[in-house]
């Protein structure tokens, strides 16, 4: 970047003209503009880097939490078919306690649908 101070010190010394200062100053300028328009490019491309990656990141993260919630699904699912075999069987064993149980889990609803 070219400084007016040799311009400027030209000027004072009788050497440089108004019009050596102004064209010192439209390059100073143009300069400025070839590094903002540079910047800006490195900028955008540094942009567009980022989000790939988060992208990529989000995608990743995406797919691991989908398996991991299949996982899950298929997890519960066992559970569940495990938790019903258990109370079938134990209504087979019992089947005068399960209707014990039953009729007072019905007193105790109706009860607190009372109040």
């Amino acid at each position: 970047m070219a400084s007016i101070l040799p311009s400027i010190r030209g000027r004072r010394h009788g050497n440089g003209t108004l019009h050596d200062i102004e064209s010192t100053i439209e390059d100073q300028i143009e300069s400025l503009r070839d590094d903002i328009a540079s910047l800006t490019k490195l900028v955008a491309k540094n942009s567009r880097r980022r989000g790939e990656k988060l992208r990529y990141q989000a995608a990743a993260g995406y797919d691991e939490l989908l398996g991991r919630s299949e996982d899950l699904l298929h997890d519960l699912q066992e559970g569940y078919l495990r938790g019903a075999n258990e109370v079938r069987h134990t209504v087979r064993r019992h089947p005068i306690a399960t209707i014990g149980a039953a009729a007072a889990f019905g007193l105790v609803l109706a009860l607190l649908a009372r109040r």
